[in-house]
């Protein structure tokens, strides 16, 4: 059972105390997940920050009052971003160079950014629409896919040029408290999360979330990966190497205790939707549009409809890994899985 020592979230631009010397505040999100989590942390002569939030309008007038209001007399020390998704990495261009602060992530987040600002890719990308041709997506649809990297665009702030980086095993002091870094892969590759033991407080980042599974998905990019191979180690990791009385502080939602018990839920929940499509396939071939409304059974809008596709496609192969799954490419180039007579494991 899941405890929430904190009923609601605090409103935009305000700040509620988690601890002694950690604050929490929310800023708003245009998106489903309509919040992200925004965490202060007392350090030598102000505050560390940690993520950033989009960079839009909204974003960006609230740090302003955030800065001119509650820390009007402080000042920020440092910016700690966990990972490249742009509510995370957003305003963190922008907060760096607002603040005078650095920026402190790991390398793979850094340049997972800088890579897709320096191609974001167009819809006329043969590659991305292709890829998704190839497994069952109509073409109008397809199409709208090969956007993805321009809305990245359109919600980041460019990059400061130098970064400090943080990696698995680190410690890490800030202010009078000492962090152990680790990081996760599956919804992000090196997804940064700090962990201090003698607090008991454990920032997730999006890696472990109360209420919902973060998003693992397959991109054009590398349309053989296996991201929920890597997300279902990194929980099992996290169980076995962090206390189950930690509070967790996650990047969406509400913080919480009951970490060893959601790390075996989020395993079971993506093991559930690989039987759901093992029954699918079950003596039929379909493609991962077919398998879509499988795993994902509501309507769907267009944006979506792109984690949707994406998040099935890495169930499909961690399947294939595991040899749950058979694969056959016909002649059109669209490709059917079916489920395997023999399966076995990886």
């Amino acid at each position: 059972m899941y405890r929430f020592p904190f009923s609601k979230p605090p409103f935009p631009g305000e700040m509620t105390e988690i601890a002694l010397g950690i604050k929490w505040l929310r800023f708003p999100l245009p998106y489903r997940l309509d919040h992200i989590n925004i965490y202060l942390i007392e350090d030598d002569g102000g505050w560390c920050v940690l993520d950033a939030g989009i960079h839009d309008e909204h974003t960006l007038k609230l740090w302003k009052a955030v800065l001119s209001g509650p820390l009007s007399d402080s000042h920020l020390t440092r910016l700690i971003v966990t990972h490249h998704h742009p509510d995370h990495i957003g305003a963190a261009g922008w907060l760096c160079h607002e603040a005078g602060i650095p920026l402190s992530i790991s390398q793979t987040a850094y340049l997972a950014c800088a890579n897709i600002s320096l191609d974001p890719g167009s819809p006329q990308d043969r590659q991305f629409y292709d890829f998704y041709l190839s497994h069952g997506m109509a073409p109008e649809v397809a199409e709208l896919m090969g956007t993805n990297g321009l809305e990245y665009l359109r919600k980041v702030s460019p990059l400061p040029n130098t970064f400090l980086r943080l990696l698995s095993g680190d410690t890490l002091t800030i202010g009078a408290r000492k962090f152990r870094v680790l990081t996760g892969d599956g919804h992000a590759p090196e997804q940064v999360m700090l962990y201090c033991a003698e607090d008991c407080l454990f920032f997730s980042a999006d890696q472990v979330i109360a209420k919902i599974s973060p998003n693992v998905s397959v991109w054009p990019s590398e349309p053989d990966g296996d991201p929920l191979g890597h997300f279902l180690r990194t929980a099992r990791r996290i169980r076995e190497n962090l206390p189950d009385d930690v509070l967790v502080l996650p990047g969406h939602q509400l913080p919480f205790y009951g970490l060893h018990e959601r790390c075996n839920d989020l395993v079971e929940h993506h093991e559930h939707r690989c039987d759901l499509i093992g029954e699918a396939c079950s003596g039929k071939h379909l493609t991962v549009s077919d398998l879509v409304p499988v795993v994902f059974p509501r309507e769907l809008n267009i944006h979506q409809l792109g984690f949707a596709f994406s998040e099935t496609l890495a169930h499909v192969n961690r399947m294939l890994r595991r040899a749950e799954l058979t694969k056959a490419v016909a002649d059109d180039g669209v490709i059917r899985y079916c489920k395997a007579d023999h399966p076995g494991s990886s």
